[in-house]
């Protein structure tokens, strides 16, 4: 799948979003928002999932309990950046593990559960990894990207994203993970609709023990669910990350404007040399370099910019 560009039709592309919204929702759901059947629903799920295009993923928004979130730019001598890739895209509190820059340096999202977890890759194990050259650390201190829409698959109307966020759960105000969620939080991190009867049989627990505990960390805000979509099966050929420096007093007005980019999932502010941080998905080369030269050309605040090329993607959202 990542050497052929897929045509989604509109029930294709409208299910795309509804699952970007809620990726545990029902068919019997899907289908009424959609209007189709559910087993239309079901079956077209099923093949967009067969064939790799998409993926819902539970993951966990450290943001949410005072964890860490952090992105890091590891740099590794000639050959060696694949391996060091792969054993951070193992670990379960890693994201967004890619090969960028002629294949040299990684990228790679940390949501920790607590500091000690972050100190001990960043501080330690990766500082005693023979072919790491040197590491950065950004700590991400805003989000200004919206999770409803994905480059030009945003097919839902206002009606239908709240009929969905209708259902999803909601009420509680906190929520304490533990090490005994792990099992569940890495089964969901591989399938994010996975059934509760195989998270039962993954987790030790009841159906009903699972089904309370998902909803609780939904209602809090801890557990969300994300949509891993392969950008190069649907015909996106270039991608980058962009850092780039930006007055502090505009950052906020500057991140707002680089979020609503069509081009732009994911724009935060972060510390370290340069202060926003954006990935960019273009349809190829010169798509990329007119949305470097006319949109971020045309936004003056934006001052030195970095383009890293991503040369390949090792990890998404969710767990391998």
């Amino acid at each position: 799948m990542e050497k052929e560009s897929v045509v989604l039709d509109e029930i294709d592309r409208k299910l795309v979003h509804a699952l970007m919204v809620d990726g545990r929702a029902s068919s019997a759901r899907l289908g009424e928002v959609l209007g189709v059947s559910d087993r239309t629903a079901a079956r077209r799920y099923s093949r967009l999932r067969g064939a790799g295009i998409v993926r819902p993923v539970g993951t966990v928004n450290s943001a949410a309990f005072g964890g860490a979130h952090w992105v890091i730019r590891v740099h590794c001598k000639p050959g060696s950046a694949n391996e060091v890739a792969l054993a951070l895209a193992r670990r379960d509190d890693t994201q967004w593990v890619h090969l960028v820059s002629g294949g040299t340096e990684i990228t790679a999202s940390l949501h920790s559960w607590s500091a000690e977890e972050r100190d001990e890759l960043i501080l330690q194990r990766l500082q005693r990894t023979a072919p790491v050259v040197s590491v950065t650390a950004h700590s991400v201190l805003h989000m200004f990207s919206d999770a409803d829409g994905f480059r030009g698959l945003h097919a839902l109307d206002h009606t239908q994203v709240a009929a969905l966020r209708s259902g999803l759960p909601s009420g509680a105000s906190s929520a304490v993970l533990t090490d005994a969620d792990r099992p569940l939080l890495r089964e969901l991190s591989r399938d994010g609709r996975a059934s509760y009867s195989e998270l039962a049989v993954a987790t030790g627990w009841s159906e009903s023990t699972v089904r309370r505990r998902i909803e609780g960390l939904r209602a809090s805000g801890v557990l969300v669910f994300e949509l891993d979509v392969n950008e190069k099966a649907l015909g996106f050929q270039a991608e980058a990350r962009l850092w780039a420096s930006v007055p502090p007093s505009r950052l906020a007005e500057v991140g707002r404007a680089i979020a609503d980019h069509p081009e732009v999932p994911f724009c935060a502010a972060t510390t370290g040399r340069t202060n926003l941080l954006a990935a960019v998905v273009c349809r190829d080369g010169p798509d990329l370099y007119r949305y470097l030269t006319e949109r971020i050309g045309a936004l003056s605040l934006v001052r030195d910019v970095e383009t890293a090329p991503l040369m390949r993607t090792v990890k998404r959202a969710g767990g391998l």
